[in-house]
């Protein structure tokens, strides 16, 4: 059995504890916290047996193989490279990290050691996703020639962790999903078209269109406004949509096969969702380990770092963007 670590108290590691508690029983030794407190009271409520707020001191226990990373964003890298010199494995909440070149650190570290690092990328394990990636590259649609997606809800971090000091970003808290989306099925952009808005030196809202080999995606993201939380996927012989919240989806109307398919009776593919949504990531995790793997191939360094360049891109268009709007007023 893999013995567990988790370094982050927050709602994400609530979220995820217990799934992982039912895929692994008795897997999660210990827990860090920002203080002895909170470490103590995560750890009580989860009926873990050890809580620290020294990282040091986490890291050095024998009983812990695997950290599970779900800090803020900007202390990603450091805390994942630290897991990684101490010889652990590390599965780091999503984003990786806060730029591309710091993904690359934390990959080039679990490479020197031998040890396995994945991104918490939750939605290619979902079942309904699998499903659907699965019949897509199948042929289902075809070509697929474009994907829309876009996930934006009124409800931004706390404003501590919304700075740029901080790794704050929502294209990087919701816009990682719809990217996500749209490199599956269309690869990496070979050109990014992007614009936002930001706060205080910290983008709030955005949208884009990739321009890729035999297709195009338009995207948006928000957290300072509701927009559709649905996606679709669009080929040559008909379209997928996955229902709201799509990037947690539980179903998907498929409008392919046949005319009555595609205009009046699509099919309804549905997986009920299991705990909290992590379950299958978390398994596929285990299983990567128990295979001596160093990366998991549905979403191995190649993809996450390709997702964290293409995240970079769109925010130096936002960027470009403000500062030419900023000079023509």
């Amino acid at each position: 059995m893999h013995r567990w670590a988790i370094i982050g108290t927050g709602d994400i590691s609530d979220r995820l504890v217990p799934d992982l508690q039912a895929v692994a029983p008795g897997a999660i030794t210990a827990a860090w916290g920002r203080t002895p407190e909170r470490a103590s009271t995560f750890a009580a409520a989860h009926g873990i047996p050890f809580s620290t707020h020294s990282r040091e001191e986490l890291l050095q226990r024998t009983d812990v193989d695997v950290v599970y990373i779900a800090t803020p964003a900007h202390t990603h890298a450091d805390i994942a490279i630290e897991a990684l010199e101490a010889g652990k494995h590390v599965l780091i909440e999503k984003p990786i990290a806060t730029t591309e070149g710091e993904a690359e650190r934390i990959f080039d570290v679990a490479r020197r050691t031998r040890l396995f690092a994945m991104e918490a990328m939750w939605m290619r394990f979902n079942p309904l996703h699998v499903e659907i990636l699965d019949r897509i590259s199948g042929g289902l649609l075809g070509e697929v020639s474009s994907v829309r997606a876009s996930f934006g809800t009124p409800f931004q971090a706390r404003s501590r962790t919304l700075t740029p000091a901080q790794g704050g970003s929502i294209l990087r808290d919701r816009g990682i999903y719809p990217v996500a989306l749209a490199q599956w099925f269309l690869g990496e952009p070979r050109r990014v078209l992007a614009s936002g808005e930001f706060m205080d030196g910290t983008d709030v809202e955005g949208y884009a269109t990739f321009e890729a080999a035999d297709g195009f995606a338009q995207l948006a993201w928000s957290g300072v406004r509701f927009l559709d939380l649905s996606a679709t996927v669009s080929g040559e012989r008909g379209w997928v949509t996955l229902a709201p919240m799509f990037w947690a989806g539980t179903r998907a109307r498929v409008h392919a096969g046949s005319a009555e398919r595609i205009f009046g009776a699509p099919e309804i593919v549905e997986h009920p969702r299991e705990g909290n949504g992590y379950r299958q990531m978390l398994a596929a995790v285990i299983g990567a380990l128990d295979d001596g793997l160093l990366e998991h191939p549905w979403h191995g360094r190649d993809d996450t770092l390709a997702l964290a360049r293409t995240m970079d891109a769109v925010l130096a268009d936002m960027h470009a963007c403000a500062v030419a709007e900023e000079v023509s007023r």
